[in-house]
């Protein structure tokens, strides 16, 4: 129930970020740079307009003025000359000679001039600030132009209203505006298209995919199907396929491995009680007459005491703990003589056991969890050789060799069995991984593997071998060695003897 709420609020607060989603927001982005672009356009041409407005105003002036200095001096009439001044739009025109300075034409009163405006050569910033101004001016300014006339004139002025201009201006302003947003529509869909058919559509799908599998991660139906696109989000697409595939496969392995748990914590508290009944009956073997009753007795004894050591660990936190190595210099060959004696008990079985580890060799480790570790690769050994026996002409045999070398301690143990398939060796300490034969846990490899490493040693497949045990498989267990031993110090067996 917790976790369907939590699942419902991330959706619902998922929902709530993406209403505001990547295509909205791109759209806005879009139009955003465009504006941006015709307003850096505008700029500059709103000037233009109006410095050519001016222009085709002053041409009309100039114009105007031959009229007026070709015709005798008074026989325009006023009415002709208010005709030309209204078809020019300027209230007075005046002709500056080299001379003179002559105003040809001119209302009733000549108005006075709220600013001027210079287009022999405007800058482009005053240009811009005076296209500002009249665009904010209010009605009925006058304005004062000067330009460059021709013929031998210097420059021809006029005066005149800003009105009509300032209409004209926001009238080309507004036009620009329309088409900017058109520009901007236009663009703006068919690159969210666009956008919305290589990018936006694959991410959706990746983070809907993401979503479904995470409200549901065991369930292999929800992995995403890869494109096999080349670009980056099909490579995204590929990765994500893969680690939704690892991880339901490591939810399915860790409830495998929870059952599994349970189930052992159940079978221990059960076989615990059933091994202390055995102790209590294997007592009575050491009071028989038989010597190799009374011989054995001991060691089923102290193998019982083991096992039940080990399920109550076990029961303590319903998982197989490992207690810390109690690590001391141990002799080594009773070690080796106990896992031989538990693993193939004398005259039981048809592989013979060499153990030739010197007396009085030591090494650094934990003796229980030693004992623990040779008695697995001893019955992996030993399980090899009955279910696919030895090397053709050759008796089933398993040795156990010690030496020394300048760091570490060394135990191999070796057999001349099959072998371990090479499709084995790449997980071969890893739990459930390794058994080959009928029956096997794969747990053996990986509890001596964990064992070993607790103590500070490693352990490997010899895969060079061939030379020691043809065919057959070599595990050597490395360990630090005891305090004060130097390599060729004590008791060893020289490698290779």
């Amino acid at each position: 129930m917790l976790d369907a709420s939590v699942s419902l609020a991330n959706n619902t607060g998922a929902a709530r970020r993406v209403r505001f989603g990547l295509a909205s927001r791109l759209l806005a982005l879009v139009v955003g740079v465009i504006m941006l672009t015709e307003i850096a356009i505008y700029v500059p041409s709103i000037a233009n307009f109006r410095n050519s407005w001016l222009r085709d105003r002053l041409s009309a002036a100039y114009t105007a003025a031959m009229v007026f200095e070709a015709a005798p001096a008074d026989m325009v009439p006023e009415g002709l000359a208010e005709s030309i001044l209204a078809s020019v739009g300027a209230k007075t025109i005046v002709l500056k000679t080299k001379d003179t300075r002559r105003l040809l034409a001119a209302s009733d009163m000549p108005p006075r001039i709220d600013d001027s405006f210079d287009l022999r050569d405007p800058a482009p910033l005053v240009s811009i600030a005076a296209a500002f101004r009249t665009l904010t001016a209010p009605a009925g300014r006058i304005l004062n132009v000067t330009s460059a006339a021709p013929m031998g004139a210097e420059y021809i002025e006029i005066t005149l209203d800003e009105t009509p201009l300032r209409a004209a201006m926001r009238e080309y302003s507004i036009n620009i505006l329309l088409l900017s947003l058109f520009i901007s529509a236009i663009v703006a869909g068919l690159a969210v298209l666009a956008i919305n058919l290589m990018v936006l559509r694959p991410v959706r799908r990746l983070t809907s995919s993401i979503v479904q599998f995470g409200a549901d991660p065991e369930n292999a139906a929800r992995i995403i199907e890869p494109s096999g696109r080349t670009h980056e989000i099909g490579v995204a697409e590929d990765a994500l396929a893969v680690m939704q595939r690892a991880l339901v496969n490591e939810i399915s392995q860790k409830k495998h491995l929870a059952a599994l748990g349970l189930a052992v914590a159940k079978i221990n508290h059960d076989l615990r009680n059933m091994l202390s009944s055995a102790q209590l009956m294997s007592d009575r073997l050491a009071e028989l007459s038989d010597p190799l009753g009374r011989r054995f007795a001991p060691k089923l004894v102290a193998t019982l005491d083991r096992a039940i050591a080990f399920c109550q660990s076990t029961l303590v936190y319903g998982r197989a703990v490992e207690r810390p190595p109690q690590l001391a210099a141990v002799k080594l060959a009773p070690i080796v003589a106990d896992a031989m004696e538990t693993a193939a008990p004398a005259g039981f079985g048809a592989v013979e056991i060499l153990n030739e580890t010197p007396p009085g060799f030591e090494v650094q480790a934990d003796a229980e969890q030693l004992f623990r570790v040779l008695l697995n690769l001893l019955r992996n050994a030993i399980d090899a050789l009955e279910n696919a026996g030895p090397e053709p002409g050759r008796k089933p045999l398993v040795r156990v060799r010690a030496w020394r070398d300048s760091a570490n301690t060394l135990i191999e143990i070796s057999d001349n069995g099959p072998g371990v398939p090479a499709q084995a060796r790449p997980r071969l300490f890893a739990a459930f991984q390794s058994s080959g034969r009928p029956g096997g846990t794969g747990l053996g490899l990986a509890i001596a593997a964990d064992l070993v490493r607790a103590q500070g040693g490693d352990i490997k497949l010899v895969e060079d071998a061939a030379a020691d045990a043809p065919g057959g498989a070599v595990f050597r267990i490395s360990l630090p060695l005891p305090r004060g031993k130097k390599r060729n110090g004590g008791n060893e067996l020289p490698r290779g003897a």
